[in-house]
């Protein structure tokens, strides 16, 4: 199977999936009160009095005006050359370190030029002689001999 039919697969199988999701959220949409309890008369009229709440009157107002649609108008064309001038600026960097093999000798070069302290030494040799003792302790026994076998 390809790349492509694979996404078809996916995505239609994604598509009823999100709509069955969505479809039980459709009942918390229109809740029932279980008249039977007694907090249901307490709960029903919370629910009547809020129901058409919010409403735009009761958003505060902005104490600043609008901008004119010139002006944003303005800050998207400002925007919009902000992201090509960095655009720009992008293209500007060498993001090329040149041959990548002769980038890594002259990494591994400076590493070796490094001196390694006796203490790194040492615990090196440690986990060397670790890992030495695990794989022995790790090594399967030898077979059992059930002796000769059954005719």
């Amino acid at each position: 199977m390809n790349a492509h039919q694979a996404k078809k697969i996916v995505g239609g199988l994604a598509i009823p999936a999100a709509a069955l999701t969505l479809g039980g959220c459709a009942g918390a949409f229109s809740p029932e009160t279980d008249t039977a309890s007694p907090v249901a008369p307490r709960v029903q009229a919370l629910v009547d009095a809020n129901r058409t709440y919010p409403r735009w009157e009761n958003f505060p107002r902005s104490a600043e005006p609008l901008p004119e649609p010139v002006e944003v108008a303005a800050r998207v064309n400002r925007l919009g050359s902000s992201g090509t001038d960095l655009a720009a600026e992008a293209a500007r960097i060498d993001w090329q370190t040149g041959d990548p093999v002769a980038f890594a000798a002259e990494v591994n070069s400076r590493i070796d030029a490094q001196a390694i302290a006796p203490v790194t030494a040492a615990t090196q040799a440690e986990v060397e002689a670790f890992a030495a003792r695990t794989r022995q302790r790790g090594a399967a026994p030898p077979p059992v001999d059930r002796g000769p076998a059954p005719r």
